[in-house]
């Protein structure tokens, strides 16, 4: 059984918590969010901000520029590999702790359906909006960087 490594990053002033599904290996092994150099995540983030993030600080400094946080929803399970597919006997995140302690989210994010479906069957209680960005996984070549960035930028910006 793997446990989530990280906290998540969040701030009082939060609006929108982005959940991942769990870290990838690559992420693990640089002990930080989205970390796989072909992840887009922070590529996105810094295109449609238009701050560059070249380091950790500066990550989180942008996080909390643009009042989001950022955790995962799985908290911890077994698994092989880094894809979603492969992630079993999964336990999550408390979820509903983290709004409690944070009532100025308004909304939730998810980066990719596994997480958006994890969500549903552990939280459907919750009474919060929640939205779908797309996955800035390099698995998921569907979609455009630029159409990818147009979606995050009119949904959490």
């Amino acid at each position: 059984m793997q446990e989530h490594p990280f906290k998540p990053i969040i701030f009082k002033s939060s609006k929108t918590l982005i959940l991942g599904s769990f870290p990838s290996l690559k992420s693990f092994e640089n002990s930080f969010y989205y970390s796989h150099p072909k992840n887009q995540f922070w590529k996105i983030l810094s295109q449609i901000s238009g701050y560059p993030i070249n380091n950790k600080d500066q990550k989180i400094w942008l996080l909390k520029e643009l009042n989001l946080s950022l955790w995962d929803i799985v908290k911890s399970c077994n698994r092989e590999n880094s894809s979603d597919a492969n992630l079993k006997d999964i336990i999550p995140n408390d979820i509903e702790a983290l709004l409690k302690e944070y009532p100025n989210i308004k909304q939730i994010a998810f980066t990719s359906r596994f997480a958006q479906s994890v969500f549903k069957k552990h939280f459907s209680n919750l009474d919060i909006k929640t939205i779908y960005l797309p996955s800035p996984s390099p698995a998921y070549a569907a979609m455009s960087f630029e159409d990818k960035c147009k979606i995050y930028k009119e949904k959490l910006l």
